[in-house]
């Protein structure tokens, strides 16, 4: 009787839930629903091309052809980026706007079955679900404009398509260039293993180049006459190491050896890293930054070599907004939990196996809203940057098996087959509710912005990037 009573109560509650979602919430599902054959053929192709941080050419033009489509007014190569482009719908006030992301990661590429093979060997993969990320969110974006086109709500749409964030954070030209300065509120996502409203920070850093310049000669015949470059990257990198023990826990130091030298027997003129510093705080990655640069200059001294460091990018933490993330929260409770097929969480559980990870499948489940940490683990992202001079509200959605090593064969091939269409339809559908949220609720978004101000507090912005146009062509291999 008592499990009859709970069933019963069960029936009920979900039934008041599904009451409280309004027409236009409903209507918003049904465009998603309508258009997922064409986001899913979206991000398929994404996922095929897998384009690298400002390559993404292909992959750039079939979401701004498609935002065309659909009504939207597209301005391409925004910010002296070819592959970065805003797509808006509507005017006035509010202005929403979502964004979206579709680089891929070199070196990682896979085919879409569970165990590891590259779909084309040597090429990039999309380790980081970008193909579903950018696709969800202008699927997100199209089904905000057919409402707005039935004159439903009011206002104007933004979509932000926005290259390199895996490597030069191309989101940080775009804040710089004052962007998203019209914009009331910002909604993102990410790719995850787990759906949540996004309440945590993430780490801020800066990533720098170090070069040194010596003089060659004969590594037998007479090294004496030579002043050895790699002598003073691997002094540098040996400082470094050294330094870690006395570093806060928050913090992280990574370095990439780019050129060591070219062959054995010869003292080597030139060397080149790759070094990125990062703290939960910018406040406490500058300290470490400066430091570390004149670590680099001890080390020319050193081995009495002329040295050279370059910025590349700096990155803000994400500053999380609350107020926002209980919207999202809410609309994440009205969809419910993913539901995956016996194929589905077979395929999870044998990445899961394949990847050394316990075999629980898919987490289906949402999780609650949790308490932001004061020094969060994790990465770094450049929508940091766009938190900082707008308020954001962030979603994750699972798209892979638990515990799936990101950036890594495992989430492309998810990615690339249902288990990630998934996750990018519902990403869809939760980013464009809460959006409808936003617009038919004014207080709501006053709400949103009074906690941004006061989590802001006195800091002033200043993007971490050298002067003059991004890196564009300019790998830095």
């Amino acid at each position: 009787m008592r499990k009859l009573l709970f069933g019963l109560l069960l029936i009920l509650t979900s039934a008041a839930s599904a009451q409280k979602i309004s027409n236009n919430k409903k209507a918003i599902i049904q465009s998603i629903e309508k258009h997922n054959a064409e986001l899913i053929a979206i991000s398929d192709s994404v996922w095929a091309l897998a384009e690298t941080a400002f390559n993404e050419k292909q992959s750039s033009v079939i979401l701004a052809d498609y935002a065309e489509k659909n009504g939207f007014s597209v301005e391409r190569g925004v910010s002296g980026m070819p592959t970065a482009f805003i797509a808006t719908y509507g005017s006035g006030k509010p202005v929403i706007s979502i964004l979206g992301e579709f680089d891929a990661l070199p070196g990682i590429s896979q085919k879409a079955q569970p165990t590891k093979e590259a779909l084309n060997e040597g090429a990039a993969g999309h380790g980081c679900g970008h193909n579903l990320f950018g696709t969800a969110s202008l699927g997100a974006a199209v089904a905000v404009k057919e409402l707005m086109e039935e004159g439903k709500i009011k206002g104007t749409i933004k979509f932000f398509g926005t290259p390199a964030e895996e490597k030069y954070f191309g989101k940080v030209w775009m804040v710089r260039d004052g962007l998203w300065d019209d914009v009331d509120v910002n909604l993102s996502w990410h790719p995850a293993d787990n759906t949540e409203a996004d309440a945590q920070s993430t780490l801020a850093l800066v990533d720098f180049k170090v070069e040194y310049f010596g003089q060659a000669a004969h590594a037998s015949a007479d090294p004496w006459n030579g002043r050895s470059a790699s002598d003073a990257l691997e002094l540098y990198t040996t400082g470094i190491n050294y330094y870690r023990e006395h570093i806060k826990p928050t913090v992280r130091i990574h370095y990439h050896i780019q050129d060591g030298g070219q062959v054995v027997n010869v003292v080597p003129d030139y060397s080149k890293l790759w070094v990125r510093v990062r703290d939960t705080k910018r406040s406490g990655v500058i300290p470490v930054y400066e430091r570390v640069q004149k670590m680099a200059e001890g080390a020319a001294v050193m081995a009495n070599v002329d040295y050279k460091i370059t910025l590349i990018s700096g990155i803000y933490e994400v500053l999380v907004n609350r107020s926002g993330e209980e919207i999202m929260q809410k609309n994440l409770e009205y969809l419910g939990d993913i539901t995956y097929t016996e194929e589905e969480q077979a395929f999870g559980k044998k990445i899961q196996e394949n990847t050394q990870k316990p075999q629980i499948g898919m987490d289906s489940k949402i999780s609650p809203l949790k308490e932001t940490k004061e020094h969060p683990g994790g990465g770094s992202t450049d929508v940091g940057d766009v938190s900082w001079n707008v308020p954001n509200i962030n979603l994750s959605v699972t798209v892979a098996p638990k515990d799936t090593p990101w950036h890594s064969w495992a989430v492309i091939a998810c990615g690339g087959m249902s288990i990630g269409h998934k996750g990018m339809t519902y990403a869809a559908k939760a980013l464009s509710m809460t959006a409808v949220d936003l617009f038919e609720d004014q207080k709501l978004i006053e709400k949103i912005k009074n906690e941004y101000k006061e989590r802001k507090g006195d800091e002033v912005y200043e993007a971490n990037i050298p002067p003059g146009p991004p890196p564009v062509g300019d790998n830095y291999e």
